[in-house]
């Protein structure tokens, strides 16, 4: 009896304890999954040589990957820390404070370096060269060396090899495409458009010049089929599949003669969502593509403890790219939808009660923009016709927007 008495004093006693602050209690669970989340991280982490991870392989980083960051970033928006929140605010409040002073200090001193970047980009042989460098760079080290092989210095000339490689497969391209394309097989040049007299001397250039090309590209696809069907001097040479994937599409979407192929395909496609402005989606398209590629490759890259390099490839081939994206190609293609954006698109009831007829072009239409004064336009027909007057080209009307 004396047992149970004491018993049944112990668990009355566990009511009159004091109950825990619904805060301290998130914060407690909150610095618990701070500790966690340091914990479950160091895996990622390392000084000299690639992570545990990364050593382990690509299956086994991304899997890892798939199951833990979720979990710890949902945890941490959950339950984050007190200390956390009230650095961020502060910080964000001296952001705010000093943005302006500060931007101007940075922008001064930025403004030099702006000049030599966009300097940089203009010269476009230089910089797309050098970017194509710096990509295969980074892929012979984590393409090559980390899926490849942990210790593998012979295999960095891969890149180099390649980029060799590609470049003749482009310039067969390019001499091919200019054979397709050739109008005027004359090997003589006239005087002037409409004359019958011959310059001699102009005649003998270019068949001089004519013949060097042809003699070059012989020469240029015989010194290929030997070097790859005798196979000397490729020991040291073997890309991987993924290898030969990634930098192949990488270099044929940076690559001019390449590029200026994409956009007949676009044309061929007849997306539209495009609404004929394929000559603008296409740079966009392919700026966004090599720089996501970039992204990952440089992603992987920084694990190996290559800082220098790291931040030399992400400036080259991410944030030059991504600048010159945005300062050109997207900056044009944004004007476009925004002067497209203003008018609505039109119903299928109402193109069909104007006949399915475009009013500019007379072909029929599938998808229409409509004026305000209520008359429908192929997107491609509207532009033409902005650009020529901001009227309409039916009623004579000034558009008005009401916004």
């Amino acid at each position: 009896m004396g047992m149970i008495t004491r018993v049944r004093g112990r668990l009355r006693s566990l009511h009159t304890l004091p109950k825990i602050d619904p805060e301290e209690r998130n914060e407690k669970i909150a610095e618990t999954v701070c500790l966690l989340s340091v914990v479950l991280l160091l895996p990622y982490c390392s000084r000299n040589h690639a992570p545990l991870l990364l050593s382990l392989g690509g299956w086994c980083l991304a899997s890892y990957s798939f199951l833990v960051l979720p979990v710890l970033i949902s945890a941490n928006y959950k339950y984050p820390v007190r200390w956390l929140r009230q650095l961020s605010s502060k910080i964000i409040g001296l952001f705010m404070k000093y943005y302006g002073p500060v931007c101007y200090v940075l922008y001064r001193i930025y403004e030099p370096l702006d000049r030599c970047e966009k300097i940089f980009m203009k010269m476009s042989n230089i910089s797309n060269l050098t970017t194509q460098l710096v990509f295969f760079m980074m892929c012979d080290r984590v393409l090559l060396c980390s899926f490849g092989g942990t210790h593998c210095p012979q295999k960095k000339i891969t890149g180099l090899y390649s980029l060799m490689f590609y470049n003749v497969i482009a310039y067969c391209t390019s001499y091919i495409k200019e054979l397709i394309e050739k109008e005027d097989w004359s090997v003589t040049v006239r005087m002037t458009q409409h004359s019958n007299m011959k310059h001699v001397a102009m005649s003998a250039t270019k068949i001089v010049l004519e013949w060097t090309k042809a003699v070059t590209f012989i020469i240029t696809v015989t010194f290929m089929l030997l070097v790859f069907g005798l196979e000397q001097g490729l020991e040291h040479y073997q890309p991987t599949a993924l290898y030969t994937f990634v930098t192949w599409t990488y270099y044929t979407c940076t690559e001019k003669v390449f590029v200026d192929l994409f956009l007949p395909l676009l044309l061929w496609l007849k997306l539209k969502s495009m609404e004929a402005l394929e000559p603008l989606y296409a740079p966009v398209l392919l700026r966004y593509y090599t720089i996501s590629l970039a992204i990952i490759i440089v992603t992987f890259l920084s694990f190996h403890g290559q800082v220098r390099f790291t931040i030399l490839a992400f400036y080259i081939t991410v944030f030059l790219r991504s600048k010159d994206l945005v300062m050109n190609s997207l900056k044009q293609l944004r004007v476009e939808q925004a002067v497209l954006g203003q008018f609505r698109y039109a119903t299928d009831d109402e193109i069909k009660n104007c006949d399915d007829v475009c009013a500019v072009c007379l072909s029929p239409m599938e998808r229409a923009r409509a004026t305000p004064c209520q008359h429908f336009f192929h997107a491609t027909c509207l532009r033409q016709c902005l650009n020529n007057s901001p009227n309409c080209p039916i009623c004579k009307r000034e558009y008005t927007f009401v916004h």
